[in-house]
């Protein structure tokens, strides 16, 4: 759906100043906040001004896209003049004038989310586009009539009034960033803090219950004995000294003999938790679960949940916010566990100072986090470094003695640690404090499976986006018997790893993976030049093709995708290579035979009906790859095979032998023939197979 707005005509130079006006008008009508009105009107003015310097005026078109959330924002700004005669060369951002053509384009670009431009000598034509906020309901109907109606009746002010409001605009943003907005964004981060703490903290008592309930099938006989030997009493303990206290009147807090024994009853039933998880990660029974999270949520969650364990007024938490991670695939509760035993610890340990969280990538490619938690407290004698992690560890201090655990947390991070495919470590010096760090892989690997896949030689990848395991399966089946090879990758976080070591020929994207809208990751795809130049195609279950093609989409197929469809549209994005493939055999029947084999892979064949007329074609044209028949009647194929691999020119030249009779003997040993088709078993399959090996083996 394309919902028309406003025209606005470039005649004269004031002509500029309204159409930024009615671009800022818009884009706030339309939901965008002060930072992409601004990022709009700076854009459309900056395109408008080369449309009046260039081509003498132009037209400018405002209009909303899509019918589902996030709708999006399109700008066509359009004239009649003579045209960019170097665009590329202004696309680039090298090229510069005196009037500075070229660098506005480059800009304006930058601050939207789709750029494209056509230009011919009879006119150039600009098309921004902006995604709106997915909290904008969709642009109706009759929203659209009422904004239309208000911007007639909103006349655009002169110049000097739009020289004042962009004054007023720059003011009013730089006092909102640097007062009202950090203060705002504080109390909304520390409500999302509290509140993630509290959805961590019911979801991890949910899973404790299931595992709980689960718990005749997943504990051994030694588990078996330790809940019910141990766990039964311990729970009948604490839940009495509740009764007693509650009978008595007695506070909690009260270091009365109910105060004791509850303590103790606690830490033994501490204690009997670490065993058992610790028991249920060497058992294999613990399950991992993993999903795709961001690390900023997961510190939000955390600061939430510890924040009661700030007792000490000159202690303090504090949470460096993560820049530039990637999202994560794997167990965020996992890590919350290992994360909260780093702090606790720090916390027990840390009389004054702070407690500083951070996460940083642990490599230039991206793939582990390495997460630290620093104190400033008693810190780790060297000798007891290595003993940290062992179980019932605990090393002597006198604040140690005033905090007693259990001394199985960090063997038990370690065991979680390494069952995410990370690792842990620790620096510590005496009375200056400590750093535990937590490296965990960004992508979750189940145990025993590769992270590598393996493209098949003489078949074009082609990545599919996809968290659904049946609708993988069906582009698996639907491009299995073609020349495309499906390259599977279930997240974003998995396309990325698959495009930092590999450059598909396409890219079939799903909208909705793990839960979430991917409308942002076709501008994302399209705007970065490593991937700008792959044709994407979206196959999908919402049904928006115009918004998915103005974003940049190639194609847009609603799902169920149709095999015919699918298969054409790769055809067109992703034309196959013509071979130039050389047949050399002497008889005019078995050529006709080869050629029609070929005729369906668009093969462009070519002939010689003698051997060293096949020498002689094959030093002239050059051919992708030689059909060789052994038996011919002025030379033998042998020879020729010999004699081209003796020549610098044909040495590495790919070559498929073909006879009614294959060779035998010392003379096939020495040339280091290892396979030769038969006349009689050929077929499409075959001999394009052999062609495919004979290329991959270049």
């Amino acid at each position: 759906m394309t919902a028309p707005l406003i025209t606005c005509r470039i005649r004269i130079e004031q002509d500029i100043v309204a159409t930024r006006q009615r671009a800022r008008q818009i884009a706030a009508a339309v939901g965008l906040d002060i930072t992409g009105q601004t990022r709009v009107a700076t854009a459309v003015s900056e395109i408008a001004r080369n449309a009046y310097a260039y081509a003498g005026g132009g037209q400018v078109d405002f209009s909303i896209e899509g019918s589902t959330v996030p709708q999006v924002l399109c700008i066509r700004i359009s004239d009649h003049g003579p045209g960019i005669a170097d665009l590329d060369h202004v696309l680039s951002g090298s090229y510069k004038s005196p009037t500075g053509m070229g660098i506005g384009v480059v800009g304006t670009r930058r601050l939207m989310d789709r750029f494209h431009i056509e230009s011919t000598p009879q006119g150039t034509t600009v098309t921004l586009r902006k995604i709106l906020p997915r909290r904008a309901s969709v642009f109706t109907a009759a929203e659209k009539a009422a904004l239309v109606h208000q911007l007639t009746l909103e006349r655009p002010s002169g110049p000097l009034a739009e020289m004042q409001e962009q004054n007023r605009e720059l003011l009013r943003l730089l006092e909102e960033l640097q007062t009202r907005g950090e203060e705002l964004q504080r109390v909304n981060r520390e409500l999302e803090d509290t509140n993630r703490g509290v959805v961590a903290l019911y979801a991890e008592l949910d899973e404790r219950a299931n595992h709980l309930r689960r718990a005749d099938e997943l504990k051994t006989r030694f588990l078996s004995n330790m809940t019910h030997e141990f766990r039964t009493p311990v729970n009948s303990i604490l839940a009495l000294s509740s009764l007693l206290s509650e009978r008595l009147g007695t506070s909690r807090d009260e270091k009365d003999e109910l105060f004791y024994i509850r303590r103790s009853a606690q830490q033994l039933s501490d204690l009997v938790n670490d065993l058992l998880d610790i028991a249920k990660v060497e058992a294999g029974k613990i399950e991992v679960r993993p999903a795709p999270f961001e690390v900023s949520a997961l510190f939000g969650a955390l600061r939430g949940m510890l924040r009661p364990l700030l007792v000490n007024q000159s202690l303090s938490l504090i949470f460096d916010e993560p820049a530039d991670l990637p999202p994560i695939f794997s167990d965020e509760s996992k890590i919350s566990q290992i994360l909260r035993n780093f702090i606790s610890n720090a916390l027990k340990f840390t009389e004054a100072g702070e407690v500083r969280v951070s996460a940083a990538l642990a490599d230039d490619d991206g793939r582990a986090v390495r997460f630290s938690v620093a104190d400033t407290g008693i810190g780790i004698p060297a000798d007891a470094v290595d003993r940290v992690f062992d179980e019932f560890a605990q090393i002597e201090n006198p604040l140690q003695r005033r905090t007693k655990g259990t001394g199985l947390g960090l063997s038990l991070s370690r065991r979680l640690c390494e069952l995410l495919g990370g690792s842990i470590g620790v620096t510590s010096t005496v009375g200056v404090g400590s750093t535990f760090t937590a490296t965990i892989p960004t992508m979750y690997q189940e145990p025993g499976t590769a992270s590598t896949f393996v493209l098949q030689p003489g078949r074009v990848p082609v990545l599919v986006i996809d968290d659904s395991d049946d609708d993988m399966l069906v582009y698996e089946r639907m491009l299995a018997t073609g020349r495309f090879q499906v390259v599977p990758a279930r997240s974003l976080v998995a396309a990325s790893l698959a495009l930092s070591v590999m450059t598909p020929a396409a890219i079939i994207l799903d909208l909705r993976l793990q839960g979430q809208e991917a409308w942002e990751t076709i501008a994302r795809l399209k705007h970065d030049p490593a991937t700008a130049h792959i044709p994407l195609i979206v196959g999908s279950s919402i049904d928006d093709p115009q918004k998915g093609l103005a974003l940049g989409a190639d194609a847009y197929g609603v799902k169920p995708i149709q095999r015919d469809w699918l298969c054409e549209t790769l055809d067109i994005l992703v034309p196959a290579k013509a071979l130039r493939v050389l047949v050399v055999d002497d008889e005019e029947t078995s050529r006709f035979i080869l050629r029609e084999l070929l005729k369906d892979r668009g093969h462009e064949v070519l002939e010689a009906a003698s051997g060293l007329e096949g020498l002689q074609r094959a030093h002239e044209l050059a051919p992708d790859v030689l059909l060789l028949d052994l038996n011919l009647g002025d030379v033998d194929g042998l020879e020729v095979y010999d004699r081209l691999r003796q020549a610098r020119d044909t040495e590495h030249l790919p070559v498929v032998l073909i006879s009614a009779t294959p060779p035998t003997g010392p003379a096939r040993g020495a040339l280091g023939i290892t396979q030769v088709l038969s006349k009689a078993g050929l077929s499409r399959a075959t001999l394009q197979a052999a062609i495919d090996e004979a290329l991959s083996r270049t």
